[in-house]
């Protein structure tokens, strides 16, 4: 694939060119030319199946909500994605829990999305099993999120995106101060 920017021979060029390439032209500038793809004798698998059926979900969903949610028009502001790009990861792509921290019974949680985490739900749940106390943590900067436990136990952090995505993660504190951390990365 080459990828041309600002040369006088293709400017405006776009569509098919022959039988085997096509231009088209990206949001920042670019002329990108290559050649088409040859589908005529394909096969899918069951995962690539279900890729698709998720695409289109995110399709569907990103139609939507990138005329109505404006943060998804603010987050394509000086990139060369455009609202609708940016819903479309939004959808696939959900929040991650970086780390959990235990401080006597305060928990600050940090988690990040790449949109953004609208809310982050904190469970204290009981050895035996017992949902002991459950609330909203509190948003500090977008990322560090707070509560206040008035119990000790498992705790079950959950964080939600724009798009309904959810992660959770649990933790079990083993002293006054203790810390999860996520290993992964994105």
């Amino acid at each position: 694939m080459a990828k041309l920017k600002g040369n006088a021979v293709i400017s405006g060029l776009s569509g098919n060119l022959g039988k085997n390439h096509y231009a088209r032209h990206t949001k920042d500038g670019e002329t990108i030319i290559s050649l088409k793809p040859d589908f005529s004798n394909r096969q899918f698998s069951e995962a690539q199946l279900e890729a698709q059926s998720n695409m289109k979900a995110a399709a569907a969903y990103a139609r939507v909500a990138c005329k109505i949610n404006p943060i998804y028009a603010e987050k394509a502001e000086g990139t060369s994605k455009n609202p609708y790009n940016v819903a479309v990861g939004d959808w696939l792509k959900g929040p991650v829990i970086y780390s959990i921290k235990w401080d006597d019974g305060h928990i600050e949680v940090f988690a990040d999305d790449n949109v953004k985490v609208t809310r982050v739900t904190v469970t204290i749940i009981s050895d035996e099993g017992k949902r002991l106390e459950q609330a909203e943590a509190q948003s500090n900067q977008g990322i560090l999120w707070h509560y206040q436990a008035a119990n000790r136990g498992l705790v079950r952090v959950e964080a939600w995106d724009f798009a309904g995505n959810v992660t959770r993660q649990e933790f079990s504190p083993s002293g006054s101060n203790s810390v999860w951390k996520n290993t992964k990365r994105r």
